[in-house]
């Protein structure tokens, strides 16, 4: 059966990556997952925010996470483009994330956006609070910086890892099991059939992203992917039940 994970959280419905988004997701029947994404403030403190700049979705502060400090960025209203529909949306760190998610049986697909800043340290202040959880058996790290994935999975062997692309790799089954991981993580229009089969013969999952057309949804069910993430779980959840 194919897996829905909601992208940062219920994010077609609600401001990403904030609490109301996760709760919805957890709340939405058929939901069996959420992803997140994380970087690192000033003071180290690990926040979710898809973007390094503040920019597109605070509509008071702009700027890069990196420069302030998690009080100053506590400040923020992540609202985005649904602001007036939703109370004001303040940045969550990985933490109370993670006392969010404890009771559930949901999968968290944790993404370490390492592509631009490395900063240097997160694959450690991940694990050590995953771990403090006792939440590895339910997580799944990801990135587009394979070296970062690469780090955690030298931290914790066990823990769940899958490559991010936004390209065609050539024998890309290969490329994730001999680099010891379990996960591709490719754009949905990269997923054929054909290419399907071809890396899920290899043991390899593919989480494919970010699915929101019920066209495509279906194609992806067909193709026989392990995993959606998309904007509107609700829409996958609808047609899995189908």
């Amino acid at each position: 059966m194919v897996k829905n994970c909601a992208h940062r959280g219920f994010s077609g419905k609600y401001p990403e990556n904030t609490k109301i988004a996760f709760e919805k997701a957890i709340a939405l029947p058929g939901c069996d997952g959420i992803e997140n994404d994380v970087h690192l403030t000033k003071d180290g403190e690990v926040v979710i925010i898809h973007d390094e700049l503040l920019d597109r979705t605070c509509l008071n502060m702009t700027g890069f996470v990196k420069d302030y400090t998690l009080e100053e960025l506590r400040k923020a209203d992540l609202s985005y483009k649904f602001a007036g529909e939703v109370e004001p949306q303040h940045i969550m760190t990985l933490r109370e994330y993670l006392e969010l998610l404890k009771p559930t049986k949901l999968v968290t697909n944790i993404e370490l956006k390492t592509g631009i800043f490395e900063y240097p340290g997160i694959e450690k202040k991940v694990y050590d609070l995953i771990r403090e959880f006792d939440m590895v058996d339910r997580i799944i790290i990801s990135s587009f910086n394979h070296y970062s994935v690469k780090r955690m999975k030298e931290l914790c062997p066990e823990i769940r890892c899958g490559l991010l692309t936004d390209c065609w790799i050539l024998d890309a089954g290969k490329y994730v099991r001999e680099n010891g991981f379990e996960c591709y993580h490719p754009r949905f229009t990269n997923c054929t059939p054909e290419l399907t089969k071809e890396i899920r013969e290899k043991g390899v999952d593919i989480n494919c992203w970010t699915v929101n057309e019920e066209e495509d949804i279906r194609k992806m069910i067909e193709a026989g992917v392990t995993t959606i993430i998309g904007n509107f779980p609700d829409r996958v959840a609808a047609m899995l039940k189908e």
